[in-house]
């Protein structure tokens, strides 16, 4: 995306968002207010969602006056959650039609993230489940939704403080992600071995996720980048310059259809495991 594009596309996020930012920036609570997915890194499409992270500070949520003014954004009354309406981690918030424009709103608890970030500096996180996160919510997938977020509203200065102190990607995450993946998708996929053995393919499926994913974690953490969510996350990540060749494709093609029998699972698992192995040797190089 050029200069002049992505300020156009800036522009035209002023003019969707202003009105609904304005209304959450007073909201009692609301610390500050973020644009992020696609929309926030340009990557987006013309039918993209809108998504609004309401950064908020807990117990003090005023979620009476966001009923409010969703309503009287979408001219009908709309479903604002409690915060964990959505589950632990995705944590709550609304779905918005305004007019012909979706936006998203979806809660962040400010000293959850503070929390996290600091833990990040440290090489330190925790995954949790999460329904519409097959892979699950590592906890810094917060600061690296922070850390790439366009901020819309900050009041008192608070969420510019925290992007201050995530600065760039932690070396100790970097070392944690890469030794993870270094055990953990080759202890996958030979559990996944067994399943294989006895033609189940969903199980051999389920290892092959989890294993093509940590690699695509570590991936990210030695380009030093941010990888929130599993959307677009192999594509994402054969597009880095530390990416083994082909991982795109190489990784797609693991969960194309083909037979379920234990020769057919044994050949996808062989392929499996020589990619992982070309992945965690570029690790090895660059320490």
């Amino acid at each position: 995306m050029t200069n002049e594009n992505a300020s156009t596309d800036a522009g035209a996020d002023e003019a969707v968002l202003g009105p609904v930012v304005q209304r959450l920036a007073r909201v009692g609570g609301i610390v500050g207010v973020c644009l992020g997915g696609s929309r926030a890194r340009g990557t987006h499409t013309a039918g993209s969602d809108y998504d609004l992270g309401l950064y908020y500070r807990p117990g003090r949520l005023d979620t009476g006056a966001l009923r409010e003014s969703a309503a009287e954004l979408c001219g009908r009354p709309v479903e604002v959650t409690e915060p964990g309406g959505w589950g632990p981690w995705v944590d709550g918030g609304a779905w918005l039609d305004i007019g012909p424009v979706r936006v998203d709103w979806i809660y962040r608890d400010v000293q959850r993230v503070r929390h996290y970030a600091a833990e990040a500096r440290h090489g330190r996180y925790v995954s949790g489940q999460q329904p519409g996160h097959p892979y699950g919510v590592p906890s810094y997938a917060y600061v690296g939704e922070l850390a790439l977020a366009r901020v819309l509203a900050d009041p008192d200065g608070e969420l510019a403080a925290l992007r201050g102190e995530i600065g760039a990607f932690p070396a100790e995450l970097t070392r944690t992600l890469e030794a993870d993946a270094a055990w953990e998708a080759p202890f996958a996929l030979a559990n996944a071995r067994k399943g294989a053995r006895r033609g189940d393919a969903g199980y051999v499926a389920g290892c092959l996720f989890r294993a093509v994913g940590l690699l695509a974690h570590a991936l990210h953490a030695r380009a030093g980048q941010w990888m929130v969510n599993e959307k677009g996350a192999i594509a994402s990540a054969g597009r880095l310059p530390c990416a083994p060749p082909e991982f795109e494709r190489r990784a797609q093609e693991l969960f194309a259809p083909g037979g379920t029998d234990p020769a057919s699972l044994a050949a996808v698992l062989d392929r499996a495991e020589e990619l992982a192995r070309d992945v965690l040797a570029g690790a090895e190089g660059t320490r």
